[in-house]
């Protein structure tokens, strides 16, 4: 019996036992699958990282492109801009011409009535264009818009005051064209 009793306990030990194995045997996938877990958690916070990047990148490239085009939107008019008045600039003699030839006057009206014509017309198609005349006579002396050729004593007038013009000057947009030529007084 003590044979008997002996065995007892070890079939109830390994029967204890065998339960004992399986339990970690069970674990074992549970921490494989958290470890997929992991690795899944991992994999979709990298592709929501390079999702965020690829986004950063995507903005500023609008914004990039954004810059792009209004600064040559800009230099175009600029380019523009600068070609119209290096073309008007070209025209401004003739009209200095037109009004030289109006002053001197003609005895044929005909001649005379037709230089007018022409003149205003050269006016109309300016003003179209936005080209303005700088205001000279009887204003003080700005160096930005005359260009002093001159000087006149003449007390009825102030200081640094613009007596007589020379030459009209000529602005389209702000942006001179031609200073007014002018005959500064007092100073």
């Amino acid at each position: 019996m003590n044979n008997n009793e002996t065995q007892i306990p070890r079939e109830e030990t390994a029967s204890a036992e065998a339960p004992e194995m399986e339990t970690p045997a069970e674990e074992i996938p549970a921490v494989e699958g958290e470890t997929v877990g992991q690795e899944t958690e991992n994999v979709q916070a990298q592709l929501e990282e390079k999702v965020a990047s690829l986004e950063d990148q995507l903005l500023r490239k609008i914004a990039e492109f954004d810059n792009y085009r209004k600064r040559t939107t800009r230099e175009k008019e600029e380019i523009g801009l600068t070609a119209k008045i290096k073309c008007i600039g070209d025209l401004l003699p003739v009209l200095d011409t037109l009004e030289r030839a109006l002053g001197i006057g003609c005895s044929d009206e005909e001649f005379l009535r037709g230089v007018q014509l022409t003149h205003d017309n050269m006016i109309s198609i300016l003003t179209k264009m936005g080209v303005q005349e700088i205001k000279a006579e009887g204003e003080t002396f700005d160096p930005n818009l005359h260009y002093a050729v001159s000087r006149v004593d003449n007390p009825e007038l102030g200081e640094n005051v613009v007596a007589a013009v020379v030459q009209k000057g000529y602005q389209l947009d702000g942006k001179v064209i031609r200073h007014a030529m002018v005959a500064v007084a007092n100073t």
